[in-house]
């Protein structure tokens, strides 16, 4: 039910097609993030028009609201939020340990008190897993610690815990029509990586996440961490890059074995006015775009693009119209999801690492803008 079938190579990158109960994903795949059971500012319809396969879903925050008995009685998430494909949630471990209000770490699990009311709850492997198959996604994630990632004592004491958890992940699975991945940890530490990595490809997960990066680390530890990783990763599983979606970081993942990604990226730059281009970000905001009577992007074929104008997408944001940021929001997840399929054609071609040195040597990435357009 979940095989992944790898289709073609080129270097590491790789194409391939991951059946779930709810549709074939053809990767490398992008999944926009609805944390709440909604990609924000679009519906799923728009979501089906832009060419999306994938959603994310987030566990902490639907067991904190509406609860996910509440989603099970009313036909699962699926039909809870009418996005008929394939969805993913999360563990809830990463919100547990960024979010909650105060938190309560031992080997067992997490006591934490809700970000919403200071209400007291506690996460164990078992209860994430439960939650999950309340909830009904198709993939599900190992419950684990995400601790910050270059303190050396804290993760490898998060990891023996992280590893230990998956392994009572995997006994309290339940149902065989949702597949659970185990998480790689580590922080930027290589032999934990490694040990990780190890210990977890021994289980039979049916893919394999890489976690706790882009959390604060430089994009060198993170292609460094990447490297380490993906070789000891089983060629005949899929591999998951959590919480990455910039358009550089994306071609950089491909580059090195990953199939899938999530983040919330296109839909919180768009809701703050900035749009992803294929030369890096424009803020909208700026008062540069005021009489500005172009596309977003000249030759983006996305809605917005064809039909509206910076200036007017900079009036919307300035007169704070809701319109502003479902505009934004479809260019930018147009964008990310665009580049999925192009890189996804360039690795059947042959021609990945001309696509992806051409792409790179055209893009600015954060940091390398103009203060102009850094959002």
């Amino acid at each position: 039910m979940f095989e992944f079938e790898l289709t073609a190579a080129c270097g590491r990158a790789r194409a391939g097609v991951f059946h779930t109960p709810h549709g074939d994903l053809l990767t490398p795949v992008f999944a926009p993030v609805g944390t709440q059971a909604t990609v924000k500012a679009l519906t799923p319809a728009q979501l089906h028009e832009l060419g999306a396969t994938l959603v994310l879903s987030n566990t902490y925050h639907l067991y904190l609201r509406p609860g996910q008995d509440l989603v099970r009685e009313l036909g699962g998430l699926h039909a809870f939020m009418h996005w008929d494909g394939p969805l993913l949630t999360d563990s809830g471990g990463f919100q547990v340990f960024s979010l909650a209000a105060m938190r309560r770490v031992d080997d067992d699990g997490v006591t934490f008190r809700s970000h919403l009311d200071g209400s007291t709850h506690r996460f164990t492997p078992e209860v994430s897993l439960a939650i999950q198959e309340a909830l009904g996604a198709d993939i599900l994630m190992a419950f684990d610690e995400c601790p910050p990632p270059l303190d050396p004592d804290y993760n490898r004491e998060a990891l023996a815990r992280t590893h230990a958890w998956a392994e009572r992940c995997l006994r309290a699975k339940t149902r065989p029509d949702q597949a659970l991945f185990g998480i790689v940890q580590g922080g930027v530490f290589p032999e934990l990586r490694e040990e990780s990595a190890r210990f977890l490809t021994g289980l039979d997960f049916h893919g394999y996440a890489i976690g706790g990066l882009a959390v604060g680390e430089t994009k060198a530890q993170m292609h460094a961490m990447l490297d380490l990783v993906e070789p000891m990763l089983p060629a005949h599983k899929p591999r998951y890059l959590m919480g990455v979606g910039s358009p550089e970081d994306l071609v950089n993942g491909v580059r090195r074995g990953v199939d899938l990604f999530d983040c919330v990226l296109p839909t919180r730059l768009a809701r703050n006015g900035a749009a992803l281009t294929r030369a890096g970000r424009l803020n909208l905001n700026n008062a540069a775009f005021a009489r500005d009577p172009g596309p977003v992007e000249a030759g983006c074929a996305c809605y917005a693009c064809q039909h509206f104008t910076r200036a007017y997408v900079r009036h919307l944001l300035a007169a704070k119209e809701i319109l502003g940021a479902t505009l934004l929001t479809i260019h930018n997840v147009h964008l990310l999801l665009t580049l999925m399929r192009e890189m996804r054609a360039a690795i059947l071609a042959g021609t990945f690492d001309q696509y992806a040195d051409a792409f790179l040597a055209g893009y600015t990435p954060v940091g390398a803008e103009s203060a102009a357009e850094t959002p």
